[in-house]
């Protein structure tokens, strides 16, 4: 549904609340702001299948400029804030944005981002007034507020999130239909189905909106008519906060979000009345069984999780209830049929792990101007199954349950290791923050096993420190997928989206390995 239709039923409706600022937009300003830009987008000659760029913290009118261009059948890539102007000049030339719009936290990164991007014939700001920006309020404030008269659907073109290399544009074909046309495929069929998300409801992101899953699903309270709440940043206390202010009924998180949540202490979160929620659903990342259930156990059945990607191939779900009786599964299909297979293409039996891919009856995704990735992406035997890299397998009811991702995966001495299921145990030990585990090179087994962890406040990185650890997960993993070495950092590098960039730290811990002798441990 597009959001245009409760702009009629219910336009003093907060659309967006940004929170804490307070700043809110209602639905009838929602809607005719985003086709007063769409006319501006129109004027300056944009038309179907051109792309507009957004490098914005999340702002208020994030969504304004988002519907504007899926009305305009136009594409929208939104450009991670943390990346240098190099690397947002790469995504604003990769997908050859024609406009970017940015806000006054951005000029500097944003004049310097268009200055590197030949393609970028204009930028707006989307707040205030800055030398060498157009004003986005004076150019929409020069339109009528009339719809175009042609509303074709536009689509997002996002990239993904760079863990495993250089970011890759993830490219659907338009669909031909016009915006307000049934058929669209979107986040809320899903949200509707599965997490119950309609005019009565009220869903907070405290997600980047520049994330795949935190702009796709705010789109689908739109279209599911719900109040969208947006926090400016991730901060545990204020989330509960922001619950029990705007009588938030569905919020998605993370894992490393529930993380924080689960070791604040039991006071504060005692504080707050969280007693609107009917649904905490999260997703991104592998979540450690332990603390699902202690999620569980703190809100009640209502911890629920979906498996998906950027590039869309599939989608599990499942209820906390159907979790409980199979622990560490991300559920069943509800887009795509998935297979598991070996490194040859064979299928491979019930509760063997492999590589994941997805049959799927919609359009395929592509990786935008990199047609090797493509290919890679697909099959070998069968081309309508596309695979996103992750690991995993079914067991004898249909629960899909994830190992890693395949290019994490650790092989020493023949055997397989996932990364995920370490961390998992790490993360539970009172003295860890936060914990990172990868393969690195050693001359007997081919890869050993190597934990980095980030202290909890007011712990010492200490020999003894590692020891321990090594002990805690001695007693519950195999000893084949025990740590041989443990180190410390003050703080290990995650992305805003919570996963970790742990391609990068794995680089530096190999360029370091390269002089010096493969550890190895008693």
């Amino acid at each position: 549904m597009y959001p245009g239709l409760y702009a009629e039923k219910s336009p003093d409706k907060p659309a967006v609340v940004l929170s804490p600022a307070g700043e809110r937009i209602d639905y009838r300003t929602l809607e005719a702001r985003s086709r007063q830009f769409a006319r501006v987008l129109r004027a300056r000659g944009l038309r179907p299948g051109d792309t507009v760029a957004i490098l914005a913290e999340n702002h208020v009118r994030y969504l304004e400029v988002y519907w504007a261009v899926i009305r305009s059948g136009l594409y929208l890539t939104a450009v991670n804030w943390h990346l240098t102007a190099p690397e947002a000049a790469y995504l604003l030339n990769d997908s050859a944005a024609r406009v970017l719009v940015t806000t006054t936290r951005f000029t500097d990164l944003a004049r310097e981002v268009a200055g590197l991007s030949p393609t970028c014939a204009a930028v707006f700001l989307l707040d205030g007034a800055a030398a060498g920006f157009e004003s986005y309020e004076d150019a929409v404030a020069a339109q009528p507020d009339t719809p175009l008269a042609d509303q074709p659907a536009g689509e997002v073109m996002l990239y993904s999130s760079g863990t495993t290399g250089r970011p890759k544009g993830i490219r659907r074909a338009l669909s031909g239909l016009q915006v307000d046309e049934p058929g669209r495929i979107s986040a809320s069929r899903m949200g509707r189905a599965l997490l119950g998300i309609g005019e009565d409801s009220v869903y907070l992101t405290p997600a980047p909106l520049y994330h795949a899953a935190g702009l796709q699903w705010s789109a689908a309270a739109h279209e599911l008519g719900a109040t969208l709440v947006v926090m400016e940043r991730f901060d545990a206390e204020q989330l509960m906060a922001v619950i029990e202010r705007e009588r938030v009924t569905h919020v998605q998180v993370v894992p490393t979000m529930m993380v924080r949540l689960l070791k604040l202490p039991a006071d504060v979160r005692a504080r707050y009345d969280l007693s609107s929620l009917r649904s905490l659903v999260h997703a991104a990342a592998p979540c450690p069984p332990a603390v699902k259930r202690q999620m569980i156990s703190w809100l009640g059945p209502i911890v629920d999780e979906y498996y998906s990607s950027t590039e869309g191939s599939g989608m599990t779900f499942i209820r906390a209830a159907d979790w409980l009786e199979h622990p560490g599964s991300v559920g069943r299909p509800t887009v795509g049929i998935p297979h598991v297979c070996a490194e040859d293409g064979a299928e491979l039996p019930t509760g063997e792990p492999g590589l994941l891919y997805f049959d799927r009856d919609t359009a395929l995704f592509e990786y935008h101007n990199d047609p090797q990735k493509t290919r890679e992406g697909r099959h070998p035997a069968h081309p309508t199954w596309t695979t996103s890299g992750d690991m995993g397998y079914l067991d004898a009811d249909g629960y899909l349950y994830l190992t890693d991702r395949k290019s994490f995966t650790i092989i020493s001495g023949g055997v397989n290791i996932y990364p995920a299921e370490i961390e998992a145990v790490l993360i539970l030990h009172p003295a860890v923050a936060d914990v990172a585990v990868f393969g690195l090179p050693h001359d007997e087994m081919g890869e050993y096993v190597h934990a980095v962890v980030q202290p909890a406040a007011g712990v010492e990185p200490t020999p003894e420190l590692a020891e321990r650890l090594l002990a805690f997960a001695g007693e519950q993993l195999a000893r084949f997928k025990v740590p041989r070495v443990v180190t410390f950092r003050e703080e290990l590098p995650r992305m805003p989206t919570g996963k970790l960039a742990k391609t990068a730290l794995r680089q530096e811990y190999l360029a370091a390995a390269a002089d010096a002798s493969t550890p190895s441990r008693a």
